[in-house]
């Protein structure tokens, strides 16, 4: 019986069908849908799962958010075997994996972390990084032996170790970088568990099993191969009529009924903390959304609560939270939520109040408001 898997998205939770089984199993080829194309092959320039989900298994990261953690907050060294941090919290000093091979055949060390994170953090003339930005407290990237990798920060950073842990920063190989900084937009090459094959836009990407990986007895896998969808009924059909076997973004919650309904037995939900947002954005750069209290009535007015039971129909939204997945360490308590501008349970005297700052800011009846939507949970 083929085992199959498909991810539902429902706001915070990740719903994910998938074969129970207490002992990996070797061999195999993973087949899961993308529901976008990768606009590029570079990690440290983009920002979409179109290319997180096919090019991740090619590469590795210095540090990495333990899979095994269901919260989502322990960190674990995936190239780093080892760390220091000094009392002051502004020297991290790693110590490199070593053995580790480049898909070429070439050894990985500290000279390529250090390439990949100036590649990130400063970034040369007409190269671009999303995440440069969240790096702002890096004075410098230091790799004083070949097994050593020292990070110089400007002042401490409580964020620095989870901002190593993202999933985005692929460790490329320094010689490459040197000689063309954008080589990795069009090209795949890491030391990861699965060489790159191919890609045929529009169609699919395969990567294979890396016989050299450093993880001894890793991947399990044979291969994988990712095929792009855009239509969300031809995921479902693929997924239903097993040509794929998970699709790692979202189904609705009709979609994910559909699926069980079919496949029965042969398909399994488990739930899990997801952490994404819908985002109503006024520009304050435009009146009358310069004004707070317009900006703030507008949060009064927004019915989260009964919103999120609404939307957790036919969408993405469950829970109403704050900036943390609910239920982890770092998520606001419930009664500490409630008491944020827009958070309370009584819409009534939450609207009311939007409606006084309104008349005190002149402003009764705002018409166009200038906003854009991130999908995930009503925050």
């Amino acid at each position: 019986m083929k085992t199959l898997l498909t991810a539902l998205v429902l706001t915070f939770v990740l719903t994910t069908p998938a074969g129970a089984q207490d002992k990996p199993r070797a061999g195999g080829e993973l087949i899961f849908v993308v529901a976008a194309e990768p606009p590029s092959f570079d990690g440290h320039q983009e920002e979409t799962f179109a290319m997180l989900h096919p090019g991740a298994p090619q590469y590795n990261t210095l540090m990495r958010v333990d899979p095994a953690d269901r919260t989502g907050t322990k960190l674990v060294g995936d190239l780093a075997e080892s760390w220091t941090i000094s009392s002051d919290r502004r020297t991290y000093t790693f110590k490199v994996r070593k053995g580790v091979k480049f898909h070429d055949g070439s050894v990985m060390t500290s000279k390529d972390v250090k390439a990949s994170y100036d590649h990130i953090i400063f970034p040369p003339p007409n190269s671009v990084s999303s995440r440069q930005a969240t790096y702002g407290a890096v004075e410098s990237v230091e790799a004083p032996t070949p097994d050593t990798v020292v990070f110089r920060l400007k002042h401490a950073e409580a964020s620095f170790m989870a901002n190593l842990a993202q999933p985005w920063n692929w460790i490329y190989k320094a010689d490459i970088l040197a000689k063309d900084p954008n080589w990795y937009k069009k090209n795949v090459m890491g030391t990861g568990p699965f060489k790159f094959v191919e890609y045929v836009r529009g169609s699919h990407w395969i990567g294979k099993k890396n016989p050299d990986y450093w993880d001894k007895g890793k991947p399990y896998l044979d291969g994988f191969r990712a095929i792009f969808i855009t239509s969300a009924s031809a995921q479902v059909a693929a997924v239903r009529g097993e040509r794929a076997m998970i699709q790692f973004r979202s189904f609705t919650p009709a979609d994910r009924d559909t699926l069980v309904s079919a496949l029965g037995s042969k398909i399994t939900v488990q739930e899990s903390p997801w952490n994404c947002s819908i985002g109503v954005t006024p520009n304050e750069q435009k009146k009358p959304y310069d004004d707070k209290r317009v900006r703030r009535a507008l949060s009064l007015a927004l019915d989260r609560w009964e919103g999120s039971k609404a939307l957790s129909r036919i969408a993405l939204i469950k829970e109403v939270a704050g900036i943390q997945v609910p239920g982890t360490p770092w998520a606001t308590p419930p009664a500490e939520l409630e008491k944020l501008a827009g958070y309370g349970r009584d819409i009534n005297a939450a609207r009311a109040e939007a409606r006084r700052l309104l008349k005190e800011a002149g402003v009764e009846n705002p018409s166009t408001i200038p906003w854009r939507r991130r999908p995930g949970s009503a925050r």
